[in-house]
């Protein structure tokens, strides 16, 4: 194997078999000509990946299966990671450009911070391929993909007050702000809880993706308000951390929870009954499908997908199919 670690900042996850997710509306965008199976040539070279933190599974899975994905279609891979700051990023972009990589991979670290990275990459001639989160503004980027969050998050909202009924005070953690995927997950679970005026909202926490920070803040939102029944999450980390808390304050019982990301701790966690459900991003899709994307474009200067903006379908997870997740991020058949 090829593959040159930049940042080993967490054990490596066993490879992440491809999820059967969905493209928004259902399809999942054609494979670029560079798919496993085409006749294409890989051009060769280093793709750079950059995530955001690997000691996250669900940053782990990304990497992982991206870099493998690389190897597969003939190029050499290297995995670093920006730990969600900028100036990180902005380093990595530069060590990308002096390694003369071919195409980068990268899951921005902010919507607006992250814009002047790719700038710098794309004025460098290295096409980039965004997973994950998307940056605020459009043609830079080769392709944006990512999950659709807003589908996922309403997804998980309708589950989430099948458990807590129509009637609670509730608190929700919420990612990180510079992340447009809180902003829009958060929207996604409004539309659905305020359809019933019994679910109150006394409190809302940014956790920032973390779970020391849910732990921290459900402490904090439980001695304010003692009476919630009810607590809806941005992402898994930040819910199993809400778990914890719940638990050492006697309250789990009284207390629903929902996630979001399909993490294995969080599958867990639903087949324990500990966490009501989570909603599986299909990471190891669209990871694997950038760096198709990418090889296309190396070749033929065209991504191979008609729009750059490409959004994948989630997946409820629930006790009746966690047992169906059999790797991290993957829902057998």
């Amino acid at each position: 194997m090829n593959r040159k670690l930049a940042t080993v900042l967490a054990a490596g996850a066993g490879l992440t078999l491809a999820l059967s997710g969905c493209a928004s509306g259902g399809e999942t965008p054609e494979a670029a000509p560079g798919a496993s199976g085409s006749s294409g040539e890989s051009e060769g070279g280093l793709i750079s990946i950059i995530v955001n933190d690997p000691s996250n599974p669900y940053w782990q899975t990304e990497g992982d299966v991206a870099a493998a994905q690389a190897e597969e279609l003939g190029y050499e891979s290297n995995v670093a990671a920006s730990l969600g700051d900028t100036n990180t990023e902005s380093n990595l972009i530069d060590t990308a450009i002096t390694n003369q990589s071919v195409a980068i991979i990268l899951d921005p670290a902010n919507a607006s911070g992250s814009v002047g990275a790719v700038k710098k990459a794309d004025a460098a001639g290295i096409p980039v391929i965004l997973v994950n989160a998307e940056i605020n503004e459009t043609g830079l980027a080769k392709a944006q993909l990512v999950s659709n969050n807003a589908q996922g998050a309403a997804l998980g909202a309708q589950e989430w007050v099948k458990a807590v009924g129509d009637t609670a005070n509730y608190a929700e953690l919420f990612g990180s702000p510079s992340d447009n995927n809180a902003q829009t997950r958060s929207n996604g679970f409004a539309t659905v809880i305020s359809q019933y005026p019994g679910l109150v909202q006394v409190a809302s926490q940014v956790g920032n993706w973390d779970r020391t920070e849910g732990h921290d803040k459900m402490q904090s939102i439980l001695q304010a308000n003692p009476d919630i029944t009810g607590v809806i999450s941005g992402n898994d980390e930040m819910a199993l951390g809400a778990i914890a808390a719940l638990k050492e304050a006697g309250k789990l019982e009284q207390v629903k929870v929902g996630g979001f990301d399909g993490s294995p701790d969080a599958v867990e966690a639903v087949k324990a009954g500990e966490l009501q459900y989570t909603v599986l991003q299909p990471v190891a899709t669209f990871a694997k499908e950038a760096v198709i994307q990418a090889d296309s474009f190396i070749r033929t200067g065209e991504t191979g997908v008609a729009e750059e903006k490409q959004a994948f379908d989630c997946i409820l997870i629930t006790k009746e199919n966690a047992d169906k997740v059999t790797e991290p991020f993957t829902l057998s058949e």
